[in-house]
């Protein structure tokens, strides 16, 4: 029984890693397939590739990586030294996830000063950046908003603001219109031309007047049981790996010690068998 719940743990935890090894390298390869695509590498771009959103991908993708790969090695290889390693590293990942949560509570009015820095930071790099344009599109159309507090601030863009000569001047993305499809087949890139000089009263029918960071709270408001549940549930199956992981160090230490007791009372019977004269003295 003792030997079958050891196999168990062993061949648990390496299938459990070898899964999350490849959604690593996987992530890892988006990033930096983003990274290539882009050319973030080239000489005239390599010095704001610390901005890039997909060097995220990049970091969470080898981190995951490396961290999952100690411990599916450390299963199969029986390796004490890397399941310890292994445990303390999920050990001090809970440990920070806890402490960023905490911060996050509490330092709740700060946290909204990040996320409007960074929106308009995406803004200003609307045009310039896919993943930001993304990002903003994407946050715009789900949540029905324009803009950090309100369509105005894509005057921060040099493309949308009133003093640029194109023919985007004073308008916003088509991701703020209500109805950005035009006879509702047809995708109208050009629904949010001139919005910004537009009364608020005559906008609305336009576009949407709200900024995304009160659309990005209310959200938070009416999914918290969901990201409460998801947060616990990630929470417990680290936990429960710690808990297997130390299971099986402690397992594996006792094979192993009970394996070179074993070996070493084979060799003492083998001296004493065919060289008595080499055998220990039980003097000593």
């Amino acid at each position: 029984p003792e030997a079958k719940h050891y196999y168990f743990l062993k061949y648990f935890l390496f299938l459990c890693n070898l899964v999350f090894t490849v959604l690593g390298l996987v992530v890892l390869g988006l990033g930096m397939w983003g990274l290539i695509s882009k050319e973030s590498f080239a000489q005239e771009k390599i010095g704001s590739i610390g901005t890039d959103p997909m060097l995220i991908l990049v970091t969470l993708g080898f981190v995951l990586t490396l961290l999952c790969l100690s411990g599916c090695v450390g299963a199969l290889r029986e390796n004490c030294s890397l399941l310890k390693l292994f445990s303390a590293a999920v050990l001090v990942l809970i440990t920070a996830q806890v402490l960023v949560a905490i911060m996050a509570y509490s330092l709740g009015d700060q946290v909204g000063g990040y996320l409007r820095s960074g929106m308009l930071a995406a803004m200003v790099r609307y045009q310039d950046d896919l993943d930001l344009r993304f990002i903003t599109d994407e946050i715009q159309s789900n949540l029905q908003c324009c803009g950090a507090d309100n369509y105005r601030d894509w005057e921060i863009n040099i493309y949308y603001n009133c003093s640029a000569p194109g023919v985007l001047a004073c308008g916003v993305p088509a991701t703020c219109c209500v109805d950005p499809l035009e006879n509702g087949t047809v995708w109208n890139s050009q629904c949010g031309v001139g919005a910004q000089q537009l009364d608020e009263f005559t906008a609305q029918s336009v576009i949407f007047l709200g900024g995304c960071l009160g659309g990005i709270s209310r959200w938070i408001e009416q999914h918290e049981g969901l990201i409460g549940t998801v947060g616990i549930v990630v929470l417990g199956v680290q936990i429960l790996t710690v808990f297997i992981t130390t299971r099986l160090y402690k397992a594996c230490c006792a094979y192993m010690s009970k394996s070179t007791v074993c070996r070493t009372h084979l060799y003492t019977q083998h001296l004493l068998t065919f060289h008595p004269s080499k055998a220990p003295s039980n003097d000593t």
